[in-house]
């Protein structure tokens, strides 16, 4: 085959899609991480992309890291009950920095009363104790914006806080 044939051949193959890119966070003074790491190895283990950045983590810290590493999605994880006053403190720092369309979502012990206005701050899929691992991947996969996955992504900068439980090896 001529080098002019090889030219001329249609380009219709289509680029595979990247992996999505997830912060999981534990806001505020919780030291209580188990649940959070799970859930970091469980969207891990389906190919996407994780970034766990431990405990004690400020509305600031989150939002940093979510901009520093182009995450396409931030999952806060939060026991204290603190909620109220670190989430919206997140959402307001997302949208001072343009970052509004990064898809947000809340697990832990969240009181049935407050999930309207966790949701009316624009935090989606607020996720309870025995929600499924399978369930919150499969959000992640529908809720993350379509456009920030055409996006090409630079190589993660940090590996975060190890997601094993101290003392695994490996």
């Amino acid at each position: 085959m001529s080098q002019q044939s090889l030219d001329a051949t249609p380009q219709t193959q289509v680029a595979p899609e990247r992996k999505i890119r997830v912060i999981v966070a534990k806001p505020g003074l919780d030291g209580h991480d188990r649940g959070a790491k799970v859930i970091a190895r469980a969207l891990r283990d389906a190919g996407m992309e994780v970034i766990y950045t431990g405990i004690r983590q400020t509305p600031a810290m989150i939002v940093e890291a979510a901009i520093q590493e182009d995450a396409d999605a931030i999952l806060l994880s939060i026991l204290s009950g603190a909620h109220m006053a670190l989430f919206p403190k997140i959402m307001e720092l997302l949208r001072e920095q343009g970052a509004e369309d990064i898809l947000v979502m809340a697990g832990g012990i969240l009181p049935d009363e407050d999930i309207p206005a966790i949701e009316a701050l624009g935090i989606k899929g607020n996720f309870g104790p025995g929600t499924s691992t399978q369930d919150i991947i499969a959000f992640v996969r529908a809720n993350v914006k379509p456009e920030r996955l055409a996006q090409p992504l630079p190589p993660l900068r940090s590996t975060g806080a190890s997601v094993e439980e101290p003392g695994a090896q490996g």
